[in-house]
């Protein structure tokens, strides 16, 4: 049977879900996407686990139109409560696509994991590969028994590392922040509703804003 959720787990959440909650600034231009994402994992042995996603991204004709993507991920438990892992994605909408492969290790204490991820990015409209640091904190906080929902939160910051093409910049590149809710619908199936907002980094320019309903089923198996 497992045992209650002690007070301190949630005393010390509360900082960190109201730091991710709180919006930023205002940015100058926003747009409203919707998110689909279809997920298997599966548990290859032990300590490795197999996981395999497929996205659908609804988005304006300004924002490159809709995308789909399908992602392989590799992920291996080196101690408790670390993981290394792995994999490549693939992203199609109508004027790009990208290849993707990345490398990431991750590591969970209690009700709080932190990711950090590296991602070599091939566009067919570039030359190069475009390098990307990612760096993710989450907290998933369970809201009673096992079947009650849990709340998540957490915060991403993306970083590029070099210029693929000539009008790219090195720097923060985005900033998103999620809040939702997990729900149990078996032993091996949960749905994920969050609620997005990504803001981009374009210099110069404005930052674009966009807010996205995400909607995550999760098989494991």
């Amino acid at each position: 049977m497992p045992r209650p959720l002690r007070p301190r787990h949630i005393s010390g959440a509360l900082p960190l879900l109201a730091a991710i909650a709180a919006p930023p600034a205002t940015a100058a231009t926003e747009e409203t996407q919707a998110w689909i994402t279809e997920s298997l994992t599966i548990a290859a042995t032990p300590a490795d686990s197999i996981s395999l996603d497929l996205s659908q991204r609804f988005r304006r004709d300004s924002s490159n139109g809709e995308q789909q993507t399908a992602r392989i991920l590799l992920d291996h438990r080196i101690a408790n409560g670390l993981q290394i892992g792995g994999g490549f994605a693939f992203f199609h909408s109508g004027p790009e696509q990208e290849l993707r492969l990345f490398q990431q290790a991750t590591v969970t204490r209690g009700i709080f994991l932190a990711r950090t991820r590296i991602e070599q990015r091939f566009f067919d409209t570039a030359d190069g590969a475009s390098w990307r640091l990612r760096q993710r904190v989450q907290a998933s906080l369970p809201l009673g028994s096992p079947k009650a929902p849990v709340l998540i939160a957490a915060a991403e910051l993306f970083f590029h590392l070099n210029r693929a093409r000539p009008g790219d910049k090195t720097g923060v590149a985005a900033m998103r922040q999620q809040i939702g809710l997990r729900q149990p619908l078996g032993r091996s199936l949960d749905a994920q509703l969050l609620y997005m907002r990504q803001q981009s980094v374009r210099g110069g320019a404005p930052d674009a804003v966009v807010h996205v309903p995400w909607l995550t089923l999760n098989w494991k198996i």
